[in-house]
């Protein structure tokens, strides 16, 4: 068994501007629910062995701002290939970790990571935390799959369980649609 959990980027800021998309920094709304994800995976007690990661602005400000939340530093292995992945090479991502890591946490952008879930996560209709991701995977929003496999080059479509799903506005109502 392997378990996957994905971080979507907090909120970025639109109104800086900065020449290449990749560059976009957070917004102090992305900033807020990057630290509050990261308290809720404390207090879950959520344990990663590997963390891989887009190398862009604002996936990089949502990892620090998330394990100053999380408490424990983890060493990010930056993966170009996730910077505005499509989910089949976010897969050829997950072929490539390594064996000795069972719990890998991996941050990065839609819409990869939200179809990424939907092809791991079969569509049978008994996931009601699956038909919540299909709606939408927001910004900061994690969510956690263990996957029936033991090796990670054996991870294919429906392979996956969808254990949680977690969005800034499920910890902070004040972090949902419309706020700033």
């Amino acid at each position: 068994m392997k378990r996957l959990t994905l971080l979507r980027h907090a909120k970025s800021d639109w109104d800086d501007p900065v020449a290449r998309d990749f560059d976009r920094p957070l917004n102090r709304r992305g900033e807020k629910a990057a630290m509050i994800v990261g308290q809720f995976a404390r207090s879950r007690k959520m344990a990663f062995d590997l963390l891989v990661a887009s190398p862009a602005v604002r996936v990089t400000q949502t990892l620090d701002t998330f394990l100053v939340g999380y408490g424990d530093a983890l060493e990010p292995h930056w993966d170009r290939r996730i910077y505005l992945a499509s989910a089949a090479t976010l897969f050829d991502v997950i072929r490539d970790l390594p064996e000795t890591a069972h719990n890998v946490l991996m941050a990065g952008h839609n819409p990869g990571l939200e179809e990424l879930i939907l092809e791991l996560v079969p569509d049978d209709g008994t996931s009601r935390l699956r038909e919540e991701v299909e709606v939408k995977f927001p910004t900061a929003s994690l969510a956690t799959m263990d996957l029936a496999i033991d090796r990670w080059v054996d991870a294919h479509k429906g392979v996956a369980t969808l254990a949680s799903f977690i969005r800034p506005r499920d910890i902070d109502p004040a972090l949902g649609p419309g706020s700033r």
